[in-house]
């Protein structure tokens, strides 16, 4: 994947196109152990060549693989397996697609940003709304794609509420979080009314048993508090 499909395009002057899409499973919270609960996604988006994309629901999974497929690049399609039984929702009869590297605004807010993909769209939900009966509105973005990631619309929403908290699945250390973190102090830095802060999993192989597991992963709780010490409560 990482030195053949990621460069042919390129090491061919462009007379040779990959057009790959490999769908696999990431992500925890299902009790397999520690080498089938690991979010690797954003180890191939640091790789030129590839595009990864990461879907939180039903309406977008469809939209971003058919979008996917038509792309002449290899694409890392990254579902996580914990959202195939959990999350349900409408998907039209009619055809459409979404283009890759386009974010999506899940809730409005004008407080704080969570930026996040993924299952962790649903955990930075659940946070905003503990979060919103504290008085404090926050905006969540679904990156969607990590690659291309929307830089745009997440400095935008920054510049907006003045705060930010990146959440991601993956070990902290590493994580792709810490290159949106990095991009936001970098381009919304006059924004910012405090540090940017990250939300990541414990930087441990995941263990099995489910009540050790689920500590290894971030949880709303862990969210609502990332944003207080930024509004230093």
């Amino acid at each position: 994947i990482v030195n053949h499909a990621a460069k042919i395009r390129y090491m061919s002057n462009g007379q040779i196109s990959i057009p790959l899409v490999i769908r696999t499973v990431t992500g925890g919270g299902m009790r397999l152990g520690a080498t089938h609960s690991q979010s690797l996604e954003g180890w191939f988006a640091s790789v030129p060549g590839l595009k990864v994309v990461t879907p939180s629901d039903p309406y977008d999974a469809l939209g971003l693989l058919r979008t996917a497929i038509a792309d002449n690049d290899p694409v890392i399609y990254a579902e996580h397996g914990r959202l195939y039984a959990a999350i349900s929702g409408e998907v039209p009869d009619d055809y459409y697609d979404i283009p890759l590297g386009q974010a999506a605004i899940k809730r409005e807010g004008s407080d704080v940003t969570l930026i996040a993909y993924s299952r962790m769209v649903h955990t930075a939900m659940e946070a905003a709304e503990l979060l919103a009966g504290k008085g404090v509105e926050a905006e969540v973005i679904d990156l969607r794609t990590l690659r291309p990631w929307d830089r745009e619309a997440v400095v935008a929403s920054v510049e907006k509420t003045g705060r930010a908290v990146v959440v991601e699945e993956a070990w902290r250390t590493g994580g792709f979080a810490g290159e949106v973190a990095s991009t936001i102090q970098e381009e919304a830095f006059d924004y910012l009314d405090g540090p940017v802060g990250r939300v990541g999993g414990e930087d441990v192989p995941t263990p099995y048993a489910g009540s050790i597991e689920s500590a290894a992963f971030p949880d709303a709780g862990r969210i609502v508090n990332a944003v207080e010490e930024l509004f230093g409560t």
